[in-house]
């Protein structure tokens, strides 16, 4: 594959609702949209989204952009990709930056599938022709939680998941629980407990949850092995799987019962799937993370989650949820809990150029 053009793009949106954690309000989401085109004229589309400040991984919007343009982006004009494994050794120059990886490489998936007349969902051998949607509740008091448990209700999403630090738990789960005791639902701590706490978090167990999601430290293996070990309620870990090796450490532990596989967190397509197949042959429960994304990135996790290995509703959302216009078309929606998987080939979905172009603040051309 021999690649004619890239396109960097920082677009923004303001979100129609802000997203809360006791780390972050985000009201405003920032991302890159990698274009990668052929001398044929085909496109294909990625997407890299860190947050414009380091509070969920130290990759932010400025520190991609640099990578990008300064590293990742020149070394890829040094190689000629004839399997799509090889764009991994392509950055071995480069360490970390794993959102900025995730993004190149997902658009140069997207080429290559192109190319093939192939889609990625094909390529990656997912079989599913719809996927279960899973609701993520970001709320600051009980009754704005009840609010959005019910308006995701009617559309049928099959899991919901409410953010909690210690300050809110008790308050917003008993309120949840009060209101729907039968009701699929996770909580996710974003870090916001220590083993400390343990005598805390284990009365969480009363709760009947599916899990806790990264309860303990964002960087930590073992602390959430010692968890486990004490709590009957699963643990999922988030923040802690940047690579295949994170994965294969963790299971060696016993850090959790269930992972959230988030592509951008471990660096696009090919170190994904490693760490799929470890969970696989662990027979460890997976379900697909999202990062607040825009309708590009979201495009490339419903192909991941089509894979037979995804079997708890992940974070995919409709494109309603956070636009009051997505920058792909078809617009993703979520009816009966679901959502319908495209056919077409690539990712599957048109880029709505017209209100990229409307998102986009900067841009820069890199010619091959």
């Amino acid at each position: 594959m021999r690649i004619d053009s890239i396109t960097v793009r920082l677009i923004a949106a303001p979100l129609k609702a802000s997203f809360a954690t006791h780390l972050q309000t985000v009201t405003e989401r920032e991302a890159i949209i990698l274009e990668v085109r052929d001398s044929d004229g085909r496109c294909g589309y990625g997407e890299a989204d860190p947050f414009s400040s380091p509070w969920y991984s130290p990759e932010t919007i400025d520190s991609c952009l640099n990578i990008l343009t300064n590293d990742l982006i020149p070394l890829l004009s040094q190689h000629t990709i004839a399997q799509l494994e090889e764009l991994d050794r392509a950055f071995d120059p480069v360490r970390g930056n794993h959102m900025a990886k995730s993004g190149l490489i997902q658009a140069v998936w997207d080429l290559i599938a192109k190319q093939q007349k192939k889609s990625i969902q094909n390529l990656v051998g997912g079989d599913k022709k719809s996927i279960l949607a899973g609701a993520v509740i970001a709320a600051t008091d009980p009754e704005q939680a009840i609010e959005q448990i019910a308006a995701y209700s009617e559309a049928g999403y099959k899991r919901y998941k409410i953010k909690i630090s210690k300050e809110n738990d008790h308050q917003l789960l008993t309120a949840i629980r009060q209101k729907y005791p039968e009701l699929p639902l996770m909580a996710d701590a974003n870090s916001a407990y220590s083993l400390a706490d343990i005598p805390h978090l284990k009365t969480l167990d009363d709760y009947g949850l599916l899990m806790i999601e990264q309860p303990l430290a964002w960087n930590d293996l073992a602390d959430h092995a010692c968890l486990q070990k004490q709590m009957q309620t699963p643990i999922c870990l988030d923040e802690s799987i940047c690579s295949a090796a994170d994965m294969k450490a963790a299971l060696r532990l016993g850090s959790c019962r269930v992972a959230a596989i988030k592509m951008a967190r471990l660096g696009g397509w090919n170190e994904t799937l490693r760490a799929v197949q470890l969970c696989a042959a662990a027979s460890l429960p997976l379900w697909c993370g999202g990062m607040i994304e825009f309708g590009i990135a979201k495009a490339h996790n419903l192909a991941l989650a089509s894979r037979a290995e995804f079997v708890l509703p992940g974070d995919l959302f409709a494109s309603s949820r956070y636009w009051e216009e997505d920058i792909i078309e078809p617009e993703i929606q979520v009816v009966n809990g679901s959502i319908d998987l495209p056919e077409k080939i690539g990712i599957g979905f048109a880029v709505n150029q017209k209100q990229l172009d409307k998102l986009t603040k900067q841009k820069w051309l890199f010619r091959h």
